[in-house]
């Protein structure tokens, strides 16, 4: 049976556990992680805490838990108020948790194209206690590195200490959500402790660029991480031998951050490729890491829905990210000729559906792909 080539850039959660993850989660040293006697996990924890330079870390099952018990253990009194960015993950993608099971009150900011938020506008959206009679309380700030949204934009170290002074300076917390920050770190040319120091708690998942099938890791002081341990148990992220899962992500960390680079690389050749194209633009500057945005371009008889359609015909499997936006993730799985395979296939699906043509290489319910990335 032959097994058709699909090249799969909905995101870089795509990805499958290769051989040494599955070798290593078959082999992991396994005990009860919710009593504390995984030693498996407890690995992976103290190595995710040791690059982060940060005291103490925890497992839990994705980067919404992880960004959800983060803001709940900053923001412990019910009406605290957290400033974030209106296009951030947190405020966009994570269901509202932090409102409707933390009773956290959420302060947007406009995000800057970049992935900021300008630092007299955050310094204008905090509230004090000197207010508590009318507003909620300001007791943490959120950034997002690299941010989604915003293209796979990285937050710079000089930036990212200018929000920790402020917060420093209002006496409040700053947490990052770095579902992506070691290609952030990659992009940069900056350590990761770095790019973390001004942080009172960060969210590192590593199913996304790291490649592994699950999990996120949340680094803090020993005391923040004793606190989000216990709201783990409560939000039910407490999972027993959960060293089969922290084996395959320590595989994760230990081999593919070095493989980030050639994610960034493949990302700009695929935005200049897209670029060459007459019915696209794309901002060849806002490609920084794993992430490509293309725009099609009015009047051009395209929407993103139907190309995305086409494209699965051809086995290029996309998702829009509007009526007239498409986003493309690159990954450590996706390779050089996979690159080119899906510039092709582009071309030719754009050629389809202005001449009205059909392809014979119809792959029948490929995928239900989804509308609207949230991961």
């Amino acid at each position: 049976m032959v097994t058709a080539r699909v090249v799969d850039l909905r995101s870089d959660t795509v990805t499958k556990p290769n051989e040494a993850m599955r070798c290593a989660m078959a082999a992991a040293e396994v005990d009860d992680d919710v009593l504390g006697f995984d030693p498996t996990a407890q690995k992976l924890e103290m190595e995710v805490a040791k690059i982060m330079h940060k005291e103490a870390a925890l497992f839990v099952p994705s980067g919404t838990m992880a960004n959800l018990i983060s803001v709940m253990v900053h923001c412990e009194v019910r009406g605290s108020e957290v400033v974030l960015g209106d296009n951030s993950h947190i405020h966009v993608y994570e269901n509202g948790g932090i409102s409707t099971i933390g009773g956290v009150h959420a302060k947007t900011v406009p995000n800057n194209i970049n992935g900021t938020m300008d630092i007299e506008k955050i310094v204008k959206a905090i509230r004090g206690v000197d207010g508590e009679m009318y507003y909620p309380t300001t007791r943490l700030i959120c950034l997002e590195n690299t941010h989604g949204n915003c293209g796979g934009r990285c937050l710079s170290v000089e930036y990212t200490d200018k929000v920790g002074e402020v917060a420093k300076k209002y006496g409040i917390k700053l947490h990052i959500d770095g579902a992506r920050i070691f290609n952030a770190s990659v992009a940069l040319g900056v350590p990761v402790h770095r790019l973390v120091q001004a942080a009172d708690s960060v969210s590192v998942c590593l199913s996304k660029g790291l490649g592994a099938p699950v999990g996120s890791v949340i680094v803090g002081s020993t005391e923040f991480i004793t606190k989000a341990k216990r709201l783990r148990k409560t939000l039910g992220g407490g999972m027993r031998q959960v060293g089969v899962l922290c084996a395959a992500a320590y595989v994760a960390l230990r081999d593919n951050v070095h493989k980030l680079s050639d994610d960034h690389r493949r990302a700009k050749i695929l935005a200049e490729g897209l670029q060459q194209m007459e019915y696209f633009s794309v901002d060849l500057n806002s490609v920084e890491s794993n992430m490509v945005y293309f725009d099609i371009k009015e009047n051009s008889k395209i929407s993103a829905d139907r190309l995305c359609e086409v494209l699965e015909e051809r086995c290029v499997i996309a998702m829009p990210s509007s009526s007239t936006r498409v986003r493309l993730v690159l990954h450590y799985q996706i390779s050089d000729s996979d690159v080119q395979f899906a510039l092709t296939c582009i071309k030719e699906g754009v050629d389809q559906i202005l001449t009205g043509g059909k392809n014979g290489k119809i792959v029948q319910n490929l995928i239900n792909v989804v509308p609207v990335s949230t991961v």
